[in-house]
């Protein structure tokens, strides 16, 4: 799966854009999460200007965006799941 989403991709900026477009892909969207003992739904990603994959949450009329290394996955897990996995696998690698 990392294969798949950095091939043809130079730098970590256009792999972490494979990550995105395949996660946008197979990611079963939207899905509800536990942050902090708060239920809260998972409506959308998106790419930060810093280049962080996240995921755009919601409870009610507020809104938040947190990593999609750091978010937590329902059990079972949303369908396309894997890619989170495949995705923080790629970033435990290239940490120093």
């Amino acid at each position: 799966m990392i294969e798949e989403a950095t091939v043809d991709a130079y730098g970590d900026s256009e792999q972490i854009t494979g990550f995105f477009c395949l996660l946008e892909e197979h990611l079963q969207l939207p899905f509800n999460i536990e942050v902090l003992g708060i239920e809260v739904t998972v409506e959308s990603l998106d790419v930060t200007e810093d280049e962080q994959i996240v995921a755009v949450c919601s409870r009610g009329k507020s809104r938040q965006r947190i990593s999609v290394l750091d978010l937590p996955l329902p059990n079972p897990p949303p369908q396309g799941a894997e890619w989170i996995d495949a995705f923080r696998r790629w970033a435990r690698g290239r940490q120093p």
